[in-house]
């Protein structure tokens, strides 16, 4: 019996689709989340040679760009951070006080094709439901199906990875599975991100980029959710810059080339 149309077409997509998550099954870095600081981070840190894979939850990546602000689809950066925009084709436009407004479709699609051309190998609809922890340092990911894992007993696969970095958002995903079970003490304990301070915040999301656990590398409203740090809204500069901290300390960590 000869191969359908529809049979090829769906062949096509098995066997591509099989390489891809394939050749992501161990990388140098995993980044968990892909909103404005985890595909900033993910492009810096393939942009010099290191093979990242990031997983994203939702169907599409870029995060909290596409809805603006109460769903109005522009977003602000401030001028100090217009270097995070580096090589990323989509256009500031000034409207003063030192701040740029953004077409947040513009932005959000630039980043993943800019991730994407960098080598950086996306995979959506994927949820990481735990972390794979050897000799007290994280050395991968657990995941499902965005949908399958909560609802049904279907056990998860594992991503490893040298370094693990969360840039999960508000939800702080990681750095909670790790306080649950116990691993987190100290400076880590804070529930949440404080009251809007915009200012503030888009200060610290970048200044408190760390390393929480051996392994285990926060960033952007990641930063805020564990740390106790201001929420700052629409305006996503910080968020660029935090995940360009994030990706130059995971480099240098990893001994930097």
């Amino acid at each position: 019996m000869v191969d359908s149309w529809e049979t090829r077409i769906t062949r096509a997509i098995l066997d591509a689709y099989h390489d891809k998550l394939s050749r992501s099954l161990v990388s140098e870095v995993v980044v968990v989340g892909a909103g404005p600081s985890g595909l900033r981070a993910a492009i810096d840190l393939a942009e010099r040679g290191r093979k990242v894979t990031l997983l994203e939850k939702r169907l599409s990546p870029g995060g909290g760009i596409w809805g603006g602000a109460m769903a109005m689809n522009e977003v602000v950066i401030q001028e100090e951070a217009l270097s995070a925009l580096e090589g990323i084709t989509a256009t500031p436009r000034p409207v003063g006080a030192g701040l740029h407004v953004m077409d947040a479709v513009e932005l959000a699609s630039a980043l993943c094709m800019k991730a994407v051309h960098a080598g950086v190998v996306i995979l959506n609809l994927i949820l990481v439901e735990d972390l794979c922890v050897h000799d007290g340092r994280v050395v991968g990911v657990v995941a499902n199906r965005t949908g399958v894992g909560e609802r049904m007993p279907v056990d998860p696969i594992s991503f490893q990875a040298s370094a693990v970095l969360d840039a999960t958002g508000h939800e702080a995903a990681l750095v909670h599975m790790l306080r649950r079970q116990g691993l987190l003490h100290g400076r880590v304990e804070p529930p949440g991100e404080g009251p809007m301070d915009a200012a503030a915040g888009e200060s610290s999301v970048v200044a408190e980029v760390a390393e929480v656990y051996p392994g285990l590398w926060i960033s952007g409203m990641c930063v805020q959710a564990s740390l106790g740090g201001p929420r700052m809204g629409p305006i996503f500069g910080g968020m660029l810059l935090s995940g360009r901290r994030a990706a130059d300390l995971i480099d240098r960590a990893l001994g930097g080339r």
